[in-house]
């Protein structure tokens, strides 16, 4: 059953109607069911497309967090063949927060990795809900070193709501670990491609984010604290969490125009869970084009131009 978010509760209705309709059995008077679903069907689209044509910075939120947004691992298992996954950081543990391992995209051989919340009690229990230890990030280390021993391309799906803030993670040195994260992506000499695909959440997305080409589904959102995090400093209170999301500048479409990110990538009407097939159609799209014009490039460039890329940021005036 499709979970409903609290602004689409207009939307629900409609879609609950023609789910009732549909179920309805002729009895004993003619019912021209087919012409009312028909008729509920496009109030019910002309309503999704006013809805999500005008989402607040808090809605898109809403929407990146969605219990049926595609995580990591669907996007694995439906772009990446031949997928072998690699376990621990050879340092302390394995970290279940960060998924990664070697495959096949399109014919390239390439080096993957994203945060992974999990979609289930249990698996979300297991994945720390996307939230990486130490260990995790320094796993992502080991693998982009990997991907540049064997000159293969790396790519990173971004989904998290930060870095694990636990004592345990800050003992083992969790701040060292995101900064050694950020340094080896701007180190490497491979193609790099880097998607937020959910929540970009503060040093626990950048450490596997510093990409030639970074990009942003259409309501993800990547922010250096989450509105729940700022209203609770700023004001010392949940009620102003939506003026936080306003003021950040977490959405897309604010990051493309502040040149932080490469670019957009649509999702269907009402978010990436209403249809999956397209959603990872659209990523591979991208995807694809940024391996092969990266592949054009020497190594030396690729992380010369990575370098540039991160210091501009902020510096030229924005319209």
């Amino acid at each position: 059953m499709h979970t409903y978010l609290d602004f689409e509760k207009p939307i629900a209705e409609l879609e609950g109607k023609i789910k009732e309709l549909r179920h309805v059995s002729a009895s004993g008077e003619e019912i021209n069911i087919a012409e009312e679903v028909s008729r509920l069907q496009n109030k019910a689209e002309k309503l999704l497309q006013n809805t999500y044509s005008k989402l607040t910075p808090w809605q898109k939120t809403q929407v990146a967090r969605h219990p049926e947004r595609p995580h990591t691992s669907d996007y694995i298992e439906n772009l990446i063949e031949d997928f072998t996954p690699l376990a621990g950081d050879r340092l302390y543990a394995e970290d279940c927060a960060i998924i990664g391992g070697l495959g096949r995209f399109e014919g390239h051989s390439v080096v993957v990795m994203g945060h992974e919340k999990g979609n289930s009690t249990e698996t979300r229990v297991k994945h720390n809900f996307g939230m990486a230890k130490p260990e995790g990030y320094r796993k992502a280390q080991r693998l982009m070193d990997m991907a540049e021993r064997f000159n293969l391309p790396i790519v990173t799906f971004v989904d998290t709501a930060g870095a694990f803030p636990g004592a345990d993670a800050e003992e083992r040195g969790q701040s060292e670990a995101i900064a050694r994260s950020i340094e080896k992506c701007l180190q490497v000499k491979v193609p790099f491609t880097s998607i937020v695909i959910g929540e970009g959440g503060s040093g626990g997305a950048i450490a596997i984010a510093c990409a030639n080409d970074i990009y942003m589904l259409e309501h993800s959102i990547y922010s250096v604290i989450s509105p729940e995090g700022c209203a609770s400093i700023l004001w010392r209170s949940n009620d102003y969490t939506e003026s936080a999301a306003d003021a950040l500048n977490i959405t897309a479409q604010d990051l493309h125009r502040l040149a932080v990110i490469d670019d957009v990538i649509p999702e269907p009407l009402g978010g990436a869970h209403r249809s999956l097939d397209d959603t990872f159609d659209a990523v591979r799209k991208v995807i694809d084009t940024s391996i092969r014009e990266q592949l054009t490039h020497d190594g030396g460039v690729l992380k010369a131009r990575r370098r540039e890329k991160f210091l501009a940021m902020g510096r030229a005036g924005v319209a």
